[in-house]
């Protein structure tokens, strides 16, 4: 089972600091960190997480976070040398990161992702671990880690696990947006489920599950990335090839506008036709 990489994105675009109870003896604060998920352009890499710190405290680490949920012998080579991409990237950009440390979650010590020798230093001085498997976790682990072991749990663990989530979160920073966490978690892990089925693994009910931010963003971003890759190969067919920045302002339409486009489409008979709709209903 791999955690998707949409889970930790959303889990940080707007709420860098949710990370600082898993960096705890790294950073007491992180008040001011922005996230971003940098695209490394040499080969298409895109980075699960780059927390940069306000710009008035150069003092203070960025945190490159990766998480690698599966085992991968190439992981650690593979880690190193993006790690030294993603400083090229930051410095070419001028933007030069000076103090850094990386950190990755994984599910547990013993997961294969290679042989740390030839990358030694590198392991023992920048990497940060946090691990995930529910009995390695000590009682003082924060709720966010508790929450994410439950990408590893057996499926009727995971009921009586949310629920005293929920309990120690109670009066804490995350109060408000666990259950939130905890829904993202479970629509990543079984997102072929029906929704009444999550919300029983979760303990949640219908109307909390469906109305939560993380149903409406990771279902949706899902449903949405699909509706654009088809309403551009039926573009495609219809008015032949799109410039590079229709594509991209396709790719970039709510959901909503895509269901309209589709029907649309249907009676273009060129590409004018196209450009006519994206001038009045996409700006």
């Amino acid at each position: 089972m791999v955690a998707s990489d949409k889970l930790f994105y959303w889990l940080f675009q707007q709420h860098a600091e949710r990370l600082q109870p898993l960096v705890a003896e790294l950073l007491p604060r992180m008040e001011g960190y922005v996230f971003s998920a940098p695209v490394l352009k040499e080969r298409e890499y895109r980075l699960d997480g780059l927390f940069l710190p306000p710009a008035d405290q150069p003092e203070l680490p960025a945190l490159i976070l990766e998480a690698q949920m599966a085992a991968d012998p190439g992981f650690l080579l593979r880690l190193y040398a993006e790690t030294g991409r993603l400083l090229q990237h930051q410095d070419r950009q001028g933007r030069p990161i000076r103090h850094w440390q990386v950190v990755v979650i994984r599910p547990s010590q013993g997961l294969n992702i290679g042989d740390p020798r030839p990358v030694q230093e590198f392991v023992e001085r920048r990497v940060v671990w946090i691990e995930l498997a529910p009995e390695r976790l000590p009682p003082t682990a924060p709720p966010l880690q508790k929450a994410l072991a439950m990408l590893l749990l057996s499926e009727d663990q995971l009921p009586a696990c949310s629920k005293a989530i929920r309990a120690e979160a109670a009066g804490t920073s995350l109060d408000a947006e666990i259950d939130d966490v905890i829904a993202a978690i479970l629509v990543t892990r079984f997102s072929g489920r029906t929704v009444p089925e999550i919300c029983a693994m979760g303990g949640i009910t219908v109307d909390d599950f469906t109305s939560s931010v993380a149903y409406r963003e990771i279902f949706g971003l899902g449903r949405q990335t699909e509706a654009s890759a088809l309403t551009l190969r039926q573009l495609q067919l219809r008015c032949g090839a799109l410039t590079t920045s229709q594509q991209a302002r396709i790719q970039d339409l709510p959901l909503s506008a895509l269901e309209t486009l589709s029907v649309a489409l249907l009676d273009f008979q060129g590409p004018d036709d196209l450009t006519a709709w994206l001038t009045r209903y996409a700006g």
